[in-house]
């Protein structure tokens, strides 16, 4: 295990590492069970033992799950609720799928913490607003690129997740909740907790991608 300040890095299985921390919330990309090869774990499991565990994990609590449409429906039947907000993650890439969705369970999200850039700046009103310094409120449809081998923040974790998404994610949660990523994979959830200064814990099984998120959250 890692300590730095705010943050518990460990090394090992959900499972077996996952305590219950009190006023905290899950924020996770989990594996999506598509045969991915990762370095040391198979992503291939029976459809039924897949959502099981991701149901036996967040049930119950806050959290916040990646995923895409369909694989949430069936999480949400597994789990017997729906989350309280789906927020849409678009990017432009040459795969089949083009987006993924945010679930929110067991929590609402403040969209009105993160601001971004107006939609129709060339309103009057809109422009009065951009020159008082003011900014939109964050919407539910995300354009964000996924990180590329030509990204600057690329690792050799082969699914790094887009740091501005969990940072987004992070910013519209509650600010007293310790943030848990029982997947922490390349660490880019950790990194996005240590830049808005919240509480983290992360779990990752494979050694490879745990140094990696150590070097990222530690820097």
């Amino acid at each position: 295990m890692v300590g730095c300040g705010y943050m518990k890095l460990i090394h090992g299985e959900y499972t077996k590492e996952m305590v219950d921390i009190k006023d905290s919330i899950i924020v996770t990309d989990p594996p999506f069970n598509i045969k991915y090869h990762y370095a040391s774990y198979k992503d291939n499991k029976e459809e039924s033992e897949y959502y099981k565990d991701l149901a036996d994990l967040i049930s119950g609590r806050p959290a916040v799950v990646i995923h895409y449409a369909e694989q949430l429906h069936k999480l949400s039947i597994a789990l017997g609720y729906g989350p309280e907000k789906v927020v849409s993650w678009v990017y432009n890439s040459n795969t089949g799928k083009q987006h993924r969705q945010i679930a929110f369970y067991r929590i609402k999200p403040d969209f009105k913490k993160v601001g971004q850039a107006y939609k129709n700046p060339t309103d009057k009103r809109i422009a009065k607003r951009i020159a008082e310094g003011k900014m939109a409120k964050l919407y539910d449809w995300w354009n964000i690129n996924q990180v590329k081998n030509v990204s600057k923040e690329k690792t050799a974790h082969p699914c790094q997740m887009p740091l501005r998404v969990m940072e987004n994610i992070i910013g519209i949660l509650p600010d007293d909740m310790t943030i848990i990523d029982p997947y922490m994979g390349s660490g880019t959830t950790g990194v996005a907790a240590r830049n808005l200064g919240r509480d983290f814990v992360g779990i990752e099984m494979d050694k490879e991608y745990y140094e990696i998120a150590v070097n990222r959250i530690n820097i």
